[in-house]
Parts: C-alpha cells; structure tokens; sequence
C-alpha cells in the first residue's frame, strides 16, 4: 500500500480511529507506548484498518507478560469490533518487539517505518527515524554495513528522556586506500549527516539523534580491552539491522564468553587511580586558574573602564586600593584583601607550595568571589555614573569655549555664559553663518547640564546630548578654523624668487618666512621694526601654530614699501610678488 493509500484511509476512518485510540489510552494509558496506522498484510482485505498498539511490559510486576499481552490484547479486539469490524487491533510487548529484531525479523519495523503515527510517547518516533537511517546508511555503503544498533533510554521503554541512541558498525578490514583515521573522520561526517536528514524526514523536534559510529577494528579492540560502553551496548543494545556479528557478540556476552583479560582489569584500575589524582588536581586548578582570572579581570576591567591601561596583576591589587578605595571611595578595603588573596592562592598552588586543597575551602573562596563579582559589578555603574558627569561637564565646557571662539572671531567681545545661546543666534545663525540646528543642540547642551546637576535626566538623554554636542564641536572647529583661514590669508603676502614660490605672514611685531611653499615645515622669522624686516633667522613650526593661536589679526594690513625691499635683499632682486592669487 502507498503512503497516499494509507493516508486517504486514515482521513476516511480518522473519528472511528481516533475513537479507538481514546478509548484505548482511558483503559491501558500507563501501558501504550504508541499507536500506529500501518498498511495491511498481504492476507488482510483491503478495507482492514491495521493499527499496531505497541505496549510497555519492562515494568510489569502484578502479572506475566504473556497475561498482560492478553488481557490487553482481548480488550482492544473487543473494543474495536464495537467501534468497526474492519479495525484489526495488533497489539506486540516492547520485549517482543525486541526480540523479534534480536531473531532479525525486521518486517514490523518496515511496517512501523511506513505507517502514520496516531499516538506515541516517543518510542515509535525513535524508531521510525532510527530505521530511515539506517536504510540511508545500508543504501550508501551497502555490504560494509555490519550492524546497526539501537540503545540508549527510549528502547528500554523509558519514554521521559528525550534522546535517541544509536550504534553503528562498519566494516574496514579491507580499507587499504587511506589511514583508518581519516576514514573514521569522513564516516562520522557523512553518517552524522544521514542522521540529520532522516530526523528532518519524519519531523523530529525537541528530540536529540545521536549517532555513534565504529569501524569494525576499533571496535573489537574495546571488546578486548573491556571498555564499559561496549559491554553496556552489547548487553541492552537492540539490533535493527545485523549481518551476523551483533548478535553472535551479545550471545557471547550472555553465556560468559567475552571477559575483560587481566590488562584490561589492571587498566581500568589504573584509569581510576588517575582520575583520582586529575580530580584533586582539578580543585587545585580551581583557586590556580579559574577562580584567580574569575577574580582578577574583572578588577582590570574596572580600572580599564576608568581609564587605565590594563595593569599587571600586582598593579591590579596596587591601583584598586589607591583609586577605587582611596581616592574615589567607590569600593571597600575588603575586595581588595580577597584579590590579594585568590592571587596569593594561585602563585602557592603555581610554585607547588600549596599541593591539595578541601572542597570546603573551594566552597567557602567560590562564595566570596561570587560577593566580589556582584561588588565589581556595582563598582562598574558607579564608574558609568562619574563619567556620565565628567563626560557632560567636558561637552559642555568644550562647547561653551568653541562658541566663544567662534563669537570673537567674529567681533563679539563682551561674551556673557548666561546669554551665550542668545548671542550665538544673534550674531551667527540670524547672519547666516551657522545653520539653525546647531542653535538647538547649543540650547539641548545647557539645558542637559542644568537637569544633571538637578539629577533629572536620564542616562539615554546624556548619551544623547554627548552624541549632539560631539557634532557641534566638529562644526565649530571647521567654522573657526575656516575664519582663521580668512585672518590669515589677509596678513600673507605670496612671492615668486626663481622658480619657487614663498610666503610671508605678517602677524603682529613678527613676520614667518616661508621661502619654498611645497616645503612648509622650513620656516624663517624676523621682527618687524619701523616697516622693516630686522633679525632673520630659522623658526619651528610649533613656534609659527603657537604665534598663530595667540595673535589677533586685524580687518585691514598696511604693507610698507620697506617688506618689499627687505624681500629683494633677502631673496634676490628678481623677487615677484603675486597679486589676486
């Protein structure tokens, strides 16, 4: 029957099947695993409704399996002629299930895999997505597929756990065209893969598949060296696919046959020793690793976020105590004599001073460190809320001194703070000068500064004014800078000597000299006396900015005749001076 037949059967018979399944879960709820329409044998009539119920006996305990199976069996076979005689009950035990993959008679489980689900506590889902990989896997590597086999919570009826095992066995005894590494590796990956496509067939969710894969030596290896997982896989595991080596194994197990030998024993009593000592050795790496950088950067980051370089961890301890305790008073003595502690711990465990530490003692040091981190944290806001006001005194007075600035460049010198936003329109957006909108961050600036000092604004409105008024101090600068330019352009007289052109800026009592214009940094200066240029001599270039910055220059520049003299006598009598340039 195909998938379309059986799914129009169901939409036909879905009330009398849903009937049935209610009916059935009321009676024998604790004991069904799931429910499954599955297409009809060959001997049924087409018009059968087979529905496979598979039950839970691996904690039957009031009666024998056989008289469960019955009862149950002779129930929902009465059930379902009352309901509709064509609905065939096929009620199976988990531990018959089992053992008729153990007999590898596989057919229920084709069936299973074909069928729709109508009820399941996770059991057939397991199974319905374990036998499509495994179809997947013997389709693909065909005769190297040894077994494939089923394990884990769900197949010993444990329906509560949401995970689904799986063990497969291939065949490498003949490999000869690669290291048995590599085709582990690519095995697994491809494997892995069928794992998730068939998951994603049936709709698996919230289910885990995990996929065990074995290449044949390795996995006789385990067997000689006793490894736990192999014997517990070999003793509960549950073939759905074999091809005559799960279970002679299993049989083997069972009569006795597979024993650990005397090295496998020595090496599991070896192993127990060590992780004996990796354990202790773990609780020493925690005061050693973990709980020294658990305690340590986070102390870094504070001092970090305040504005320091990241220290060492001797300077850690040293910085904490002197900003944060001393000079700040943000954070108690005590945070800081922990740190010291944990960092004297690491170095006692580090240089083997310290060699076994009690769980107490972890107990007790996790505790204080999990006080000092909720401390540091708090520290971290108290850090935020400083620079929030640091940060919005700063723009402000950043911003109040660019408008200054930019005011006195433009002759406005009795500058009042109080008016400075009324002055700012008159003389600079009401001209023309600056666009509107910096009037309006001006004014957001002054109002944000007035509300922080009466705490009534909002850490998102700091960080919004500080973004504002970064965008208006940007302004300013091009815009004084830009008038600068201006002043500076009226005080400079450009000449031609031979083929290179030079400057000169008359600033004030000083003239700078720049003989070569594509060379700015080779500067000369001389006093300016009686219309003259007197005391020539070399000048650097942070000499000419600071001059610049601290000059007034005036709306009209007279140039004597003398500059021009001075200029023919310094640089030749060929010296040309631009004009309109």
């Amino acid at each position: 029957m195909s998938d379309s037949d059986l799914k129009e059967k169901l939409t036909n018979n879905k009330d009398k099947i849903e009937k049935f399944k209610k009916e059935a879960l009321k009676k024998f709820d604790k004991f069904i695993l799931g429910v499954e329409l599955i297409p009809p044998a060959k001997k049924d009539k087409k018009s059968t409704i087979n529905l496979f119920v598979l039950v839970d006996d691996s904690d039957s305990k009031k009666m024998s399996k056989l008289e469960l199976r019955d009862k149950i069996f002779s129930v929902v076979d009465e059930m379902s002629q009352t309901i509709d005689k064509n609905i065939k009950p096929e009620p199976m035990l988990l531990s018959e299930l089992k053992e008729a993959c153990c007999d590898a008679k596989y057919e229920i489980l084709d069936a299973i895999a074909k069928g729709i689900m109508i009820y399941d506590k996770g059991m057939l889902t397991a199974l319905k997505v374990a036998y499509i990989h495994k179809d997947m896997a013997v389709k693909k590597f065909e005769r190297y597929v040894l077994s494939y086999v089923a394990a884990g919570s769900l197949f010993r009826g444990d329906a509560s756990y949401n995970d689904i095992d799986v063990f497969i066995v291939i065949d490498d005894t003949d490999v000869k065209r690669m290291p048995r590494i590599e085709l582990k590796e690519k095995l697994r990956a491809i494997i892995q893969n069928m794992g998730f496509e068939a998951g994603k067939s049936v709709g698996l969710k919230n289910v885990q598949f995990h996929v065990q894969t074995y290449i044949l030596t390795d996995f006789w290896d385990s067997v000689k060296d006793a490894n736990p997982v192999i014997f517990t896989f070999l003793r509960d595991g549950v073939p759905l696919y074999d091809r005559g080596v799960f279970m002679p194994w299993k049989l083997l197990l069972r009569m006795g046959r597979i024993k650990p030998s005397p090295e496998a024993i020595d090496m599991n009593m070896d192993v127990g020793e060590r992780l004996l000592q990796r354990s202790r050795f773990k609780l020493l790496s925690v005061i050693g690793e973990d709980l020294y950088w658990a305690a340590l950067n986070p102390a870094q980051a504070a001092l970090m976020l305040y504005g320091l370089p990241p220290p060492t961890p001797k300077e850690t301890i040293k910085l904490l105590d002197e900003i944060f305790v001393k000079k700040e008073k943000l954070l108690e003595k005590k945070y800081v004599v922990l740190l010291e502690k944990i960092i004297k711990y690491y170095k006692d465990v580090e240089h083997g001073r310290i060699k076994e530490i009690k769980g107490k003692d972890i107990d007790d040091l996790l505790k204080s460190v999990e006080d000092y981190l909720k401390r540091i944290r708090k520290l971290f806001d108290q850090i935020d809320k400083k620079h929030e006001k640091e940060s919005i005194l700063n723009v402000y007075d950043t911003c109040v001194a660019m408008t200054r600035d930019a005011l006195y460049l433009n002759n406005v010198h009795n500058i009042s703070v109080s008016k400075i936003d009324a002055l700012f329109k008159k003389h600079l957006v009401d001209k023309g000068l600056i666009p509107e909108k910096f009037l309006r961050i001006l004014k957001l600036i002054i109002k944000t500064k007035k509300e922080y000092g009466a705490k009534k604004v909002t850490r998102q409105e700091i960080q919004k004014t500080v973004k504002e008024a970064n965008m208006f101090i940007r302004a300013m600068v091009d815009f004084v800078q830009r008038q600068r330019g201006i002043e500076i352009e009226r005080a400079k007289i450009r000449f031609k000597h031979g083929d290179l052109y030079g400057e000169v800026l008359l600033l004030g009592d000083v003239a700078f000299i720049i003989p070569d214009i594509t060379k700015r940094d080779k500067l000369e200066k001389a006093d300016i006396k009686k219309g003259r240029l007197l005391n020539l001599k070399k000048a650097k270039l942070e000499e000419f900015e600071e001059h610049l910055v601290k000059i007034k220059i005036p709306n009209k520049i007279f140039i004597k005749e003398t500059i021009f003299e001075d200029l023919k006598e310094i640089f030749g009598k060929n010296v040309e001076i631009l004009v309109n340039y």
